[in-house]
């Protein structure tokens, strides 16, 4: 039985005026879950229809409210990397929803026969999705989507960071869904403990490592199952053998999208120590033609906070105090919209003493650290954690066979970056400090399903052999049965 007065909780109740209405709203949700713990197809494609069509009728509006929220967001982002892939996989849910909901059948061994083996996919009652502030709509729809469409109710808390678009989004899912299918709180920490606190079928969190662990903890009071898509310092190797003129544009746009605030932007590159001078030409002249200016460009995004970007300031001061080259990649023209765009910069003679390569940079500033040979740019890899995304660059395939097995990350883009994410029949999730569990298309669904075994006696069966009395005939039975496995 689970404890649905965590301690966590309760201490909250006592200085929050809005967890009173959240744990209603979650019984709401709880009680309707469990007199319909099987919604048919109809009524989980309705509902998927009707996230689709609150993306696209309310686009305009989304778009507008992250960019106020960030002081400014590149439109065109936002309807790329929020609006177009949250519809994408809205539809990819609609077109295989009817084939994902199926029994599965799954081989009997010999000696079992003929009884028959199933999986049946059951949704597990109520979601609660935690979405962070960098992409606040596609990271809060996209796990709705997977969670609605496997037949669960979803509670989601968008961030406080990003006031006006959790505003919106709480208006929006409360035209369009009932308070038994889907609701949204809002809030700040304290707020979020509450909601990490309350008993959840599934919890989804995408965050920061350090508050995943907390949210984390929070969860296993109650021994809530959790999907922690976390970030960490995702690397970019570039092979001995690489065309740095095609590699630096598909690395400036992995590492500048979004101003660099991505979960699997490329955080640091590894470049061969005597091709860093023309890694360097190659970056700027990518970054010139992406960029022409900063300041006042409507395609580059701003920090998304005045905290965060006096954290990257801080990140970059800090390794020109520790001997770093900061090499700037686009024209220092002014801090433009509410002096919070930081133009990119390489930094040059990176080393693990200096703040940015302890933690995650978030932000337009790609150290570049020298290598002289693979085993080396794979040993460095690998003394730290497990990052949620890995890139590499180059023609040779033994080069790219020897960097896919001997590290591990959440996930891999070849010859480019981030674009894996985009890839629907692949699974997204991190590993060890970047994250637990996956989703995206199928294994969304698989995520917020239990995949319920089922095994279907026969009426006529030998089974009555194993019940006592046991003796000579049982062991000839069992002799015969090891033979044949």
């Amino acid at each position: 039985m689970r404890d649905t007065a965590a301690p966590t909780e309760d201490a909250v109740h006592a200085v929050h005026p809005d967890i009173a209405p959240m744990r209603a709203a979650f019984d709401v949700l709880k009680a309707a879950s469990e007199a319909d713990r099987t919604p048919p197809y109809a009524t989980r494609l309705d509902r998927l229809r009707r996230l689709m069509a609150l993306t696209a009728q309310h686009q305009h509006r989304i778009v507008e409210a992250i960019s106020a929220d960030f002081g400014h967001r590149s439109a065109h982002e936002t309807q790329i990397a929020e609006i177009f892939s949250t519809m994408a996989t809205i539809r990819q849910n609609m077109r295989h929803l009817r084939s994902w909901m199926k029994p599965r059948r799954v081989a009997t061994p010999i000696h079992m026969l003929p009884g028959r083996s199933r999986l049946l996919r059951q949704p597990l009652g109520v979601v609660g999705i935690i979405a962070p502030w960098n992409y606040p709509f596609q990271l809060a729809f996209t796990p709705a989507a997977a969670a609605l469409a496997a037949g669960n109710s979803v509670m989601l808390k968008p961030s406080d960071l990003t006031p006006r678009l959790s505003a919106l989004l709480r208006e929006l899912v409360e035209q369009s869904f009932a308070a038994h299918e889907m609701t949204v709180v809002t809030g700040g920490a304290e707020v979020g403990a509450a909601f990490s606190a309350l008993p959840f079928d599934h919890l989804f969190f995408t965050g920061s490592t350090s508050v995943g662990r907390i949210v984390a903890q929070a969860a296993a009071r109650n021994l809530t199952p959790v999907t922690l898509e976390l970030g960490g310092k995702s690397p970019a190797i570039i092979g001995a053998d690489c065309k740095l003129d095609e590699a630096a544009p598909r690395l400036a746009y992995g590492k500048l999208l979004n101003a660099g605030q991505t979960c699997v932007a490329p955080d640091y590159a590894l470049v061969q120590r005597e091709r860093v001078p023309e890694f360097v030409q190659a970056m700027q002249q990518a970054v010139a033609a992406m960029y022409p200016s900063v300041a006042d460009n409507p395609d580059y995004t701003s920090i998304a906070t005045p905290r965060h970007h006096e954290r990257l300031l801080r990140l970059l001061a800090d390794a020109r105090d520790k001997g770093a080259r900061v090499v700037p990649l686009a024209p220092q023209d002014g801090s433009g919209a509410c002096g919070r765009k930081l133009s990119p910069v390489l930094v040059l003679g990176a080393h693990d003493g200096m703040d940015l390569m302890r933690e995650e940079i978030f932000g337009p500033l790609l150290p570049v650290i020298a290598y002289d040979t693979l085993d080396d740019a794979l040993a460095y890899i690998n003394r730290g954690e497990r990052p949620l995304a890995l890139y590499w660059f180059g023609r040779s395939s033994a080069e790219r066979e020897r960097v896919l097995n001997e590290t591990i990350a959440g996930g891999v883009t070849v010859n480019d970056t981030i674009w894996h994410v985009a890839q629907e029949n692949l699974p997204f999730g991190g590993v060890g400090a970047s994250g637990m569990g996956g989703y995206h298309g199928e294994h969304g669904f698989r995520t917020f399903s239990k995949e319920k075994p089922v095994f279907i006696q026969a009426r006529w069966n030998s089974f009555g052999i194993f019940r006592a009395p046991y003796g000579r005939p049982v062991e000839r039975l069992l002799d015969t049965l090891k033979a044949l496995l």
